[in-house]
């Protein structure tokens, strides 16, 4: 189960973050959303195929280790368009991580953090840090598979 909150950001916080990871994903359908990924953190890279079910906030989630053979015959197969983005990780109170993704190409200047919780208790206590905007996890416009088929002003 993946328990988590989306929230805008209007620019990246002052302290440094844990890492980053460039990411490349494609869905290959958005109603279930089954989406492939390319992750690359410094030389090493790894392919997912993820598969999510029904839910804004909390929802199944299952995930499958991909060759890169099997990423590229896969990637031809997604509909509308790829995502790319880089994805900053940032400590948080009480072991959280907000991993912040700075969107590249039409969602160019979009910025969005999402914190993800071990439980529902710790996601109603979260009290988020001032850096983090527009609480925005129950608004469509901002998963990433509607943004691969719309545009950022709402048209297809």
């Amino acid at each position: 189960m993946e328990i988590e909150r989306k929230f805008l950001v209007q620019k990246l916080p002052e302290e440094a973050p844990l890492g980053y990871t460039e990411l490349e994903q494609g869905y290959i359908s958005t109603d279930p959303v089954i989406r492939i990924r390319r992750q690359k953190k410094g030389e090493e890279e790894s392919f997912v195929l993820t598969i999510k079910g029904g839910g804004m906030v909390m929802r199944e989630e299952y995930e499958l280790a991909l060759s890169r053979t099997q990423f590229e015959g896969l990637r031809p197969k997604c509909t509308g368009r790829i995502i790319k983005k880089r994805r900053y990780r940032y400590a948080l109170p009480d072991g959280l991580v907000a991993e912040v993704d700075v969107f590249a190409g039409e969602q160019q200047g979009l910025i969005l953090a999402e914190v993800e919780f071990p439980d529902e208790q710790s996601m109603l206590r979260f009290e988020k840090p001032d850096w983090f905007g527009e609480d925005v996890s129950q608004d469509i416009r901002y998963h990433n598979s509607y943004m691969s088929i719309e545009r950022r002003n709402g048209e297809s």
